[in-house]
C-alpha cells in the first residue's frame, strides 16, 4: 500500500515539475521515487496486513509481484534517454501515465475483492490506451491506441457483467466471502454464479493476450512506440497473470472441475498459436509479440496446475521473462534506432559491429527459448516439472514441443547477426549510448540465471 503511495506522489510531482518547465529533475525523481519504493515495499514483507476492509491484501505474494513490476517499470525508465533522446518537447505526460498504469499492475497483484481488481485493471488499461497512441504523428500509434481501446473496452464490459453476475450470487464483492460461498455450495453451483466466473476469466484471458482473446496483441505491440511495447509485454502482462492467480487461488479452486477443462484448451491453443505464427514473422516487433502470446500460454500453466504455496514458480517465469524481454527489446531499439527498420535483416552483421549487443540479444533470445543454463530454462523447468506432478502430462507435451518451435524463430535474428553480412559498414555511433545500459541488463540477466533456486522459494 505504501508503494502505491509512494508512486503516486511520485507521478504528481512529475507532473508539477512539467507545468513548471523543470523538466531537467523528471528523471532523477522518477528513479529515486521509484527505488524508494521498491524499498518501502520489501519492508512488509511477512506482515500480511489487509488493508480498507480486506479490499487490499499486503501479503509476500503482493510483496514479490510488486518487487518485479516496480523492478521492471525502472529498467524501463532507464531505456528512456536512449528512446526519446531526439524529442523536443516535454515527456512528463507519458511518464506520468507509465506511473500510473504501474499503480494499476500494483492493484492488480493485491486485490481482496472484486471492485478492486477491477479498479487495478481499469486504471492499468486506461493508462496503456493513452501510452499506446502517446506517438501521435505516427499512424501506426493511433490505430494501436484505437484498437487497443475498443477491444479492451469489451473486455471490460465482460468482466463488469461478470463481477455483477458473481455479486447476484453470492451477495459480495469479497474473495473471502466468495470463497466461503463456494464451500458452502460447490455440490451445485448455480448458474448466475458459472456465467459470472466465465465473464471474469474472458476479461482476465484478454488481459494476459492467450487465444481467443489475442488478436489484439500483435498489431498493439506493433504499433506502440517500442518503449511502451517493451513496459506493456511485462509489467502489463505480468501485473494480469498475478491477477489472474490470485483471483483463481483465493475463492475458486474447489470447483476446478469448472474452469481447469476449458484452461487447458486455452493454454494448449496459446502455445501453439503463438510459437507457430512466430515462424512467419519478418519483423522482429511482431514476432516478439507473438512470442507474448506463446508465453501466455506457458504461464497459463501456472494456473492450472499450482497451488498457491507454489506461487514461486510463477514468480520465478516472472522475472525470467521480464529481464529477457526488456533486453531483447533495448537491442530491437537500438538496431531500430541504427537502421530505420525492424526487419531481421537489419540485424545482419551486428555482432562484427557491437559484439555487446549482440550477445546481449543472444543470451535474451536463448533464455525466452528456455536453453539452459539461462533462467528461462529454470523457470520452464520448473513449471512444467510441477504441471507433470499435478497430472498435466499432456499439457506439458506440447509445452515442450512449442519450445522446441520457438527455438528457430529466437535463432533467427542470432543467425543474422553472427553469420550474415551486414549491408552497412559505416560505424555505429549511436550504439555507444546504449553500451551502459546493455551492459546492465546482460549482468542482471546472467545474475538471475546463477540464483533461480533464491526466487523460486522466495513465496
Amino acid at each position: 500500500m505504501y508503494a502505491i503511495i509512494t508512486i503516486s506522489i511520485v507521478a504528481i510531482l512529475i507532473l508539477f515539475l512539467g507545468a513548471i518547465r523543470q523538466t531537467k529533475f523528471l528523471l532523477p525523481v522518477i528513479f529515486v521515487g521509484l527505488i524508494a519504493a521498491f524499498v518501502v515495499n520489501l519492508l512488509g514483507w511477512n506482515q500480511n496486513i489487509h488493508y480498507i476492509n480486506e479490499m487490499y491484501i499486503n501479503d509476500n505474494f503482493t510483496i514479490a509481484f510488486n518487487g518485479i513490476l516496480i523492478f521492471s517499470t525502472l529498467l524501463v525508465f532507464m531505456l528512456v534517454p536512449l528512446y526519446y533522446v531526439s524529442v523536443k518537447h516535454t515527456m512528463e505526460d507519458t511518464y506520468a501515465l507509465i506511473l500510473f498504469a504501474l499503480i494499476g499492475g500494483l492493484i492488480m497483484t493485491a486485490f481482496g475483492n472484486l471492485v478492486m481488481l477491477f479498479l487495478g485493471i481499469e486504471t492499468l488499461s486506461l493508462s496503456l490506451y493513452l501510452l499506446a497512441g502517446s506517438k501521435k504523428e505516427d499512424r501506426y500509434s493511433n490505430e494501436a491506441a484505437m484498437k487497443y481501446f475498443l477491444t479492451g473496452s469489451i473486455a471490460s464490459g465482460f468482466m463488469l457483467f461478470g463481477i455483477a453476475f458473481l455479486y447476484g450470487a453470492c451477495g459480495s464483492f469479497n474473495m473471502g466471502a466468495i470463497q466461503t460461498y463456494v464451500t458452502q455450495h460447490q455440490a451445485a453451483i448455480p448458474v448466475m454464479f458459472t456465467v459470472g466466473l466465465i465473464l471474469i476469466a474472458v476479461g482476465l484471458i484478454f488481459k494476459i493476450g492467450a487465444v481467443p482473446f489475442h488478436f489484439w496483441v500483435p498489431d498493439v505491440y506493433q504499433g506502440s512506440p517500442t518503449l511502451i511495447t517493451t513496459f506493456m509485454a511485462t509489467v502489463g502482462k505480468i501485473a494480469a497473470f498475478a491477477a489472474f492467480f490470485r483471483f483463481v487461488n483465493a475463492s475458486f479452486m474447489s470447483i476446478d472441475f469448472l474452469w481447469k477443462t476449458p484452461l487447458v484448451v486455452i493454454a494448449i491453443a496459446t502455445i501453439l498459436y503463438g510459437n507457430l505464427t512466430a515462424l512467419y514473422q519478418n519483423n522482429t516487433k511482431r514476432m516478439m509479440a507473438y512470442s507474448a502470446i506463446a508465453h501466455a500460454g506457458y504461464m497459463l500453466i501456472a494456473i492450472i496446475a499450482i497451488k498457491g504455496n507454489d506461487a514461486g514458480v510463477l514468480l520465478l517465469y516472472a522475472v525470467a521473462y521480464s529481464v529477457a524481454t526488456i533486453t531483447a527489446f533495448t537491442v530491437i531499439m537500438m538496431v531500430r534506432r541504427k537502421t530505420g527498420s525492424f526487419s531481421i535483416k537489419s540485424f545482419n552483421g551486428l555482432a562484427k559491429q557491437y559484439p555487446l549487443a549482440a550477445f546481449a540479444l543472444t543470451i535474451a533470445m536463448l533464455s525466452l527459448a528456455g536453453i539452459p543454463p539461462l533462467i528461462g530454462f529454470s523457470a520452464k523447468y520448473n513449471l512444467f516439472a510441477t504441471a507433470i506432478a499435478q497430472g498435466q502430462l499432456m499439457l506439458i507435451i506440447i509445452a515442450i514441443i512449442g519450445s522446441m518451435i520457438s527455438v528457430y524463430y529466437y535463432l533467427r535474428p542470432v543467425v543474422a547477426m553472427y553469420f550474415r553480412p551486414t549491408s552497412n559498414e559505416e560505424p555505429l555511433h549511436p550504439v555507444s549510448q546504449y553500451k551502459m545500459t546493455i551492459l546492465v541488463f546482460v549482468i542482471l540477466l546472467l545474475l538471475a540465471s546463477i540464483v533461480p533456486g533464491l526466487i523460486i522459494h522466495l513465496i
